[in-house]
């Protein structure tokens, strides 16, 4: 008889703010043959600054954990700590009681280098239990506290499709702009959560990726927090705005004018900031669209690791007979664009597995 999938929920509690955690130890400790029982496993991040990277992007960074810490501490180079983020003033966010405003963490830095490393929440492997999973936490620590983290691990043997849908998701007439694929104003959880039932699926994934034919475009997975995604590197790119804002029609004919920097900023949240800029600027659609495209379509798809597709989890662990598409609690599926989608329209592919 076949092993039927099963998981394992973890709690972690990080030795340091940066920290890869090996969790096939852990495992082990939970279920001693579970890597050798079965021939993949799923692995899940339940927040927005610790997560995963791919299996075959540890292969190729040996997986070594110096080299993989040296990896993220690059992107930190470019988001540093402390660097008065709006989303670390904890006095203008009014979605916190006063009394959470006194423990949040000031993790802004944290998120952005999330986004850029290309962690994700959500990674399959092929099991090899000689070799690390490193759960790699960028925000272990709040001041004197180290926080409790969780992850879950979902070991199967087959994975097999089950249906397949194809997603329209509105955009805004702005080249640049981020779309929360979990407001119901949206309407893709309630969606996919239906098609999930229907599909009597207990425990799989759904891969969310972006068709070929969708260009300048990404997904990812964090907080979708306002000051956050719409305000945060403001200050970091300050200087090279207000270049944009003096110099805005040379870049068009001297692209090689505008600061590197500015150039790997811009693929991150700037939503706002840009689109302010274009509106103050009275540019045309076509002018803002060619700025921002020699801005950022060469780091956006080269040198942040803005991905094209994302999975999500889906279990019955505590849903008894039901599945059900588990994300943390500041967990949302964010689909960015860096220049304005045909139709004002963005599609998204959406395969709906069921493990065995």
């Amino acid at each position: 008889m076949a092993l039927p999938p099963s998981e394992i929920s973890l709690d972690l509690s990080p030795a340091s703010r940066i920290d890869l955690i090996d969790v096939t130890g852990r495992v082990r400790d939970e279920r001693a043959d579970f890597f050798e029982a079965y021939e993949r496993s799923l692995f899940f991040s339940h927040h927005t600054t610790a997560g995963y990277f791919e299996q075959n992007f540890c292969d190729r960074l040996k997986n070594d954990p110096a080299v993989l810490q040296a990896y993220v501490g690059s992107f930190q180079g470019l988001f540093p700590e402390n660097a008065d983020y709006r989303h670390d003033q904890m006095e203008l966010r009014n979605e916190l009681s006063e009394a959470q405003k006194l423990i949040e963490p000031k993790n802004a830095d944290s998120h952005l280098v999330y986004i850029g490393s290309g962690l994700q929440s959500c990674v399959t492997y092929k099991n090899r239990p000689d070799k690390p999973v490193y759960f790699v936490d960028l925000d272990g620590v709040n001041g004197d506290e180290r926080r409790q983290r969780k992850t879950t691990v979902l070991g199967y043997n087959r994975e097999s499709k089950v249906y397949k849908e194809t997603l329209d998701v509105q955009m805004s007439a702005h080249p640049i702009d981020s779309v929360n694929l979990w407001d119901p104003k949206v309407g893709v959880l309630e969606l996919l959560q239906e098609k999930v039932e229907e599909m009597g699926i207990t425990k799989g994934r759904i891969a969310l990726r972006l068709p070929t034919e969708e260009r300048h475009t990404g997904l990812t997975v964090n907080e979708y927090e306002t000051l956050l995604m719409q305000y945060d590197l403001a200050e970091v790119l300050r200087s090279p705005i207000r270049f944009m804002m003096q110099k805005g029609r040379n870049m068009i004919r001297d692209p090689r004018a505008i600061k590197e920097k500015a150039k790997d900023y811009l693929k991150y949240d700037l939503v706002h900031v840009v689109n302010e800029f274009i509106d103050k600027m009275g540019l045309s659609e076509t002018l803002a669209e060619r700025v921002i495209d020699k801005l950022v379509s060469v780091p956006a798809s080269r040198f942040l690791r803005m991905k094209r597709g994302i999975s999500l989890i889906v279990s019955d662990e505590h849903e008894g007979q039901h599945g059900k598409i588990i994300t943390g609690t500041y967990q949302s599926p964010i689909l960015v664009q860096w220049r304005k989608a045909l139709r004002d329209k963005r599609q998204i592919e959406a395969t709906f597995t069921r493990f065995e």
